[in-house]
């Protein structure tokens, strides 16, 4: 029987609309085909275990580009990509009244605080985990460990929703159930067959 209920954030809370990062990075003549190669090259990973704070991920942003760029507007910029799915956060709030539930989350220092301040993302369920303060991202193992140590999570009663596959295999190597998110109703749908009263 399910007792634990863990929460991806990104692609299951919110949607990331890039395009108008993307933009600004590209008026200040920044080479921005997509986001994931300019998050390459700022190299997010060392942002999102902590290893780098959100000042510094800023001032690699800034690097970048050959026009000055102003650091309120890149921080705008930034934090304004995200898009409130509200049928899923409805759905972790109805689930804490009847389980335990936790986010997990590869995120950094500047959008954990814009999520929480913008949306209250750090009120649902009992305690979220993002991996600035961990100090390592999914699909790492230790993530998922530290995760267990600080919730008290035990693994057989333990689902995590998350929207990428390697997470999801992460998990499910811990002992994990886990569920890759698609979408609303195919989560729903999903923890239902494993006895979740949703």
């Amino acid at each position: 029987m399910i007792r634990n209920i863990v929460f991806d954030i990104g692609w299951v809370f919110v949607h990331l609309n890039s395009e108008p990062f993307l933009q600004f990075l590209r008026a200040h003549e920044v080479e921005a085909p997509d986001l994931n190669s300019v998050l390459t090259r700022v190299v997010l990973q060392e942002h999102e275990c902590g290893r780098l704070t959100g000042q510094q991920l800023l001032e690699r942003f800034a690097q970048l580009a050959s026009r000055p760029m102003d650091p309120a507007e890149a921080y705008a910029a930034w934090v304004g990509m995200f898009e409130l799915q509200p049928a899923m956060v409805a759905l972790a709030q109805r689930l804490s009244e009847r389980y335990r539930v936790y986010l997990l989350s590869n995120i950094g220092d500047l959008h954990w605080a814009h999520l929480s301040r913008e949306y209250g993302l750090h009120r649902i369920g009992h305690g979220a985990l993002p991996s600035f303060l961990a100090g390592v991202m999914k699909p790492e193992a230790a993530i998922y460990a530290e995760a267990e140590r600080r919730f008290e999570l035990e693994p057989a009663v333990t689902v995590f929703v998350d929207d990428r596959p390697e997470n999801v295999r992460a998990a499910r190597g811990r002992g994990w159930q886990a569920i890759e998110h698609t979408s609303h109703a195919s989560t729903v749908s999903a923890l239902r067959a494993l006895g979740v009263a949703c």
